[in-house]
């Protein structure tokens, strides 16, 4: 097909205002040119799409049918290039994250990484826990209990668990000592289910026994039902450490339970090296590791 896509678009926007004079000021064209344009493109469809008068044009038929086909695949051509050309600008880095890290410890500072690169957009997928599946992406931070299996993958910090609830209940419950745990429910990560087990035994409780366990499939469960009063949770540290800041949550035994758990940053291998990904991952690396 011979068929210019100059001609094409002239001929879209001169039937829109039906004037030459000001399709031509829209293209940055004169109006000799946009004519002569359309004259080629009926020549080539041979079809009148025209009627012209001294002062005025306005569509035939033919030429009103062929521009209703016409013009939502020119839009739709234009809209595809435009874009093509703003990703070309801005580039996109996708990261796939926990959702507790992203919303207590990746979100409070991404603002100083967007201010510092407005360039870049960046496409953030979370998942509640270690045990989903990873999302597709040029980065992931992931949650493991060994080095995950990946050419690159760089430690970031460890995570250790308190025994936290809120203000009021942390009242109640701190004079009894230990007794308190078998009085409230215990809340747990269901990825973790047995370490208020773990830590009763590495404190010496002897006889635990816990009146109930609550087990959610999020860390921000954990946490909010311990704000909300349901009863003690372990939380992380220090990924948690702003509920304490904001008293939010209290410390209810300093003991913390330690465990292999640690944040990895993960750079996927099939992702070609770029400029933007590796200003990122440095300030990822710089920003969060201990």
């Amino acid at each position: 097909m011979q068929t210019p896509i100059r001609g094409l678009r002239s001929f879209c926007i001169a039937a829109k205002c039906l004037s030459f004079k000001h399709a031509a000021a829209q293209l940055f064209l004169t109006p000799s040119a946009v004519s002569h344009q359309i004259k080629q493109l009926e020549q080539q469809v041979g079809i009148e799409l025209f009627h012209r008068q001294t002062r005025a044009i306005e569509l035939t038929n033919a030429g009103r049918q062929f521009y209703e086909a016409i013009a939502p695949l020119i839009g739709e051509l234009e809209a595809t290039i435009a874009q093509f050309s703003n990703n070309k600008q801005n580039s996109t880095i996708t990261i796939s994250l926990p959702e507790f890290f992203a919303s207590e410890l990746f979100v409070p500072r991404l603002n100083d990484w967007a201010k510092q690169h407005p360039q870049v957009n960046l496409q953030l997928e979370t998942v509640k826990s270690a045990s989903d599946p990873l999302k597709s992406g040029d980065l992931s931070i992931v949650l493991a209990s060994s080095k995950p299996n990946a050419s690159q993958a760089d430690d970031l910090f460890p995570l250790s668990y308190v025994p936290a609830c809120n203000k009021k209940l942390y009242q109640e419950l701190s004079p009894a000592g230990y007794d308190a745990l078998t009085s409230v429910p215990l809340i747990l990560h269901r990825s973790r289910p047995w370490s208020w087990h773990q830590w009763a035994e590495r404190c010496g409780v002897d006889n635990f026994d816990p009146k109930q366990i609550i087990q959610f499939d999020s860390m921000f469960g954990v946490a909010r039902a311990a704000q909300q009063g349901v009863g003690i949770a372990l939380v992380p540290l220090p990924i948690s450490q702003a509920w304490f800041n904001e008293q939010l949550l209290v410390k209810l035994f300093d003991h913390e339970l330690v465990t292999k758990d640690r944040y990895y940053l993960i750079r996927h291998q099939y992702q070609a090296s770029a400029p933007e990904l590796n200003s990122f991952t440095h300030w990822i690396k710089q920003t969060f590791t201990a």
